[in-house]
């Protein structure tokens, strides 16, 4: 069983149409591990093709499950339409590493630019205006280390994508799920049993950590470079970073230079922590976003609060030092 399956039984009419526009098939060649999955890296080795695609559209199921808005899932189903090639690999081009919003920035262009969103939305009575921000709805976003439908489906899929947990495992957390009003009166995703929020919280934990290992960190940092370099000299335009992944690489590959860079990136295998075998050149230092969850449980408070074990290796998590060089070959 594929993990979205769980999400809601059958996918709405309305979903399913938007699915089908030149906007949202897009997403199907972006990939949700940011161009690591590209590398030869052990971590990144035989993982299955999770895209954007994949994620928005099990987001908006989420959401839908827990909410039955249309509005609100719309809202989430269009909430990475404007992500580019690679991801967040174009937030460590445009310098937003830290941040991760500049990938974000054209969604509401994209939205109201699309015809044929249009149409589907003025056919279900949606307006535009009601889905282009999907931070105005709790259950699908809100901020972090809070936990939102967003949130919940790219841990699920990571999750299972990296092989930390079986499908079975996932199902069980998701039916431990409720929606519940947390500590400022907010509704939010909420586990209904402690127990369940503290398995959660350290499987989510363990996803955090390879948002933020050594090899992920350097190879953004790098196909973000290959990329700068591309556009520079004007291999690829603007235009290719928002478009598919394949036609991007493909455009790499015509170009001797560009090639032989890719083909160097695709083989970057492992990390080198020896000084003298470490070329000066290749070194960086890649501080990144921290990303994590720090779940909330119905009638109990924050799981931080309440299990002090998890809160130790939520603190331990945020202080990493992130000030070391690193280099792979």
């Amino acid at each position: 069983m594929r993990i979205e399956r769980f999400y809601h039984r059958g996918t709405p009419e309305l979903l399913q149409k938007l699915c089908e526009t030149p906007q949202m098939q897009r997403l199907r060649q972006v990939g949700m591990n940011c161009g690591c999955e590209y590398t030869a890296f052990r971590r990144f080795r035989k993982l299955r093709n999770y895209s954007r695609f994949d994620h928005s559209l099990g987001t908006a199921r989420i959401v839908w499950h827990f909410t039955a808005d249309p509005v609100q899932s719309t809202a989430a189903l269009f909430h990475d339409i404007a992500t580019p090639t690679f991801a967040h690999s174009v937030d460590f081009l445009r310098g937003d590493h830290l941040k991760q919003e500049a990938t974000e920035a054209a969604t509401k262009r994209v939205i109201r630019d699309a015809d044929e969103i249009a149409v589907i939305l003025k056919a279900y009575g949606i307006p535009v205006e009601a889905v282009l921000d999907y931070h105005r709805y709790p259950i699908a976003d809100n901020d972090a280390p809070r936990l939102s439908a967003d949130r919940l489906e790219y841990t699920f899929g990571n999750l299972e994508n990296y092989r930390l947990r079986p499908i079975t495992a996932l199902k069980l957390y998701y039916h431990a799920l409720c929606v519940a009003q947390n500590e400022s009166g907010e509704e939010e995703l909420a586990f209904s049993d402690a127990a369940s929020a503290i398995d959660f919280g350290f499987d989510a934990l363990r996803c955090s950590r390879i948002y933020v290992a050594d090899e992920d960190r350097y190879a953004m940092q790098m196909l973000a470079e290959l990329l700068d370099r591309a556009l520079r000299r004007k291999i690829l335009s603007e235009e290719d970073l928002m478009g598919t992944e394949a036609a991007l690489i493909e455009k790499l590959q015509k170009d001797p230079e560009a090639a032989a860079e890719w083909s160097s990136f695709r083989a970057m295998k492992r990390m080198i922590c020896e000084e003298e075998l470490a070329p000066a050149e290749l070194r960086r230092v890649v501080p990144a976003k921290k990303r994590c969850i720090d779940p909330f449980v119905r009638d109990k408070g924050r799981l931080s609060q309440i299990c002090e074990p998890f809160a130790d290796a939520l603190r331990e998590f945020r202080e990493q030092d992130q000030s070391h060089w690193l280099c792979a070959k």
